[in-house]
């Protein structure tokens, strides 16, 4: 089947500058020669379940090279934020990216975010594995950025975390007037503006201080990991709505990959690969661990009824799947509802 946002440039260059003059970009490569990459991921520090992937598939690669091929790993905002780390991975200034797909390049990557696609954790594994349906889709896209996709990294579903007031249905969160950030990608915005809230756009880096300040009450679109770690102090509530599931995905710059031979591309897919199954197999575990420990540290964490679910999936779905063909194309949507998952009755 053939299917076919605002960048700070200063701290573009800086990062750039900082990568080159470090020597992390990849040159030229031949069999047998040693490489040296630079691997960043755009959430999470080094004790996160990002950070600790990433550092695990830099010494899964370096032990099967036997030291021949390293990765230099760097952390949330290490060497840059998300979008500018995005941008560099496509020019070639690092080398492989743990991250959000991004919509910048190419809309059509709006399909990873697409609502309610699924809903429940057995439909999600089989939707976003590297086996599963949705790899069809997003594969040659990540191609014409000139990104290879090596796999997908889930955390779980995401929810919408408030203080003061939440919402279960899109009335109440009409009513209550309620103001959440979220992630400038598309559709992510209109998926929470579908449910009844104001979406406000904001930068992961500004989140804390727009709560703080009550530019927006709460945050969407995450597992109640971030929202717990991040931002317990001032929340209260945690509706887990289902509305997206949250993963990630392993980039690498597709130069890089091509300029490989076919047993050291073998060494970073596998490496990938272990990280990625190990994920699948601990997510839910650790999205059910993180839940329990908001719970116990205050958080109130809610689940919508049978009924409240029923209509923000049908508004939704309504409202953001008929906007997103314009994005993605009839083709990408059609293969969209020949495979996503029906409420049950």
């Amino acid at each position: 089947m053939k299917i076919r946002k605002s960048t700070n440039t200063t701290s573009i260059v800086t990062a750039a500058s900082m990568i080159v003059l470090l020597g992390f970009s990849s040159a030229t490569m031949a069999s047998g020669e040693d490489h040296n990459f630079t691997m960043a991921t755009e959430s999470g520090d080094r004790e996160s379940a990002q950070g600790k992937a990433i550092a695990r598939v830099a010494e899964l690669v370096e032990e099967e090279s036997e030291g021949r091929i390293t990765i230099n790993v760097f952390y949330q905002d290490e060497i840059g934020g998300p979008q500018e780390l995005f941008d560099q991975l496509v020019r070639g200034n690092i080398d492989l990216m743990l991250t959000w797909p991004h919509t910048s390049y190419d809309e059509r990557l709006g399909v990873l975010h697409l609502p309610y696609l699924s809903l429940g954790w057995d439909e999600a594994l089989e939707t976003y594995g590297r086996d599963g349906w949705l790899s069809e889709i997003i594969e040659p896209i990540f191609s014409d950025i000139g990104l290879e996709y090596l796999g997908p990294f889930p955390e779980g579903f995401g929810g919408i975390a408030t203080r003061d007031t939440y919402a279960t249905s899109y009335d109440e969160a009409r009513e209550e007037g309620i103001k959440v950030r979220s992630q400038p990608i598309f559709p992510l915005p209109q998926t929470v503006e579908a449910m009844g809230f104001q979406a406000v756009p904001i930068d992961w880096s500004e989140v804390y201080t727009s709560i703080q300040t009550g530019v927006v009450d709460g945050d969407s679109s995450n597992v109640i990991f971030w929202d717990y770690t991040y931002f317990n102090d001032l929340l209260d509530y945690f509706v887990h709505s289902k509305h997206n599931f949250s993963f990630y995905s392993f980039l690498m710059n597709q130069d890089a990959w091509q300029a490989l031979d076919e047993e050291d591309r073998g060494i970073i897919a596998d490496a990938v690969d272990i990280v990625v199954n190990e994920q699948f197999e601990n997510a839910r575990k650790e999205d059910e661990k993180w839940i329990q420990k908001a719970q116990e540290e205050g958080m109130e964490y809610i689940v919508p009824s049978d009924e409240e679910m029923a209509g923000w999936i049908e508004r939704v779905r309504d409202e953001v799947w008929n906007e997103a063909e314009e994005s993605l194309g009839q083709e990408v949507m059609d293969a969209v509802r020949a495979n996503a998952t029906e409420p049950q009755e």
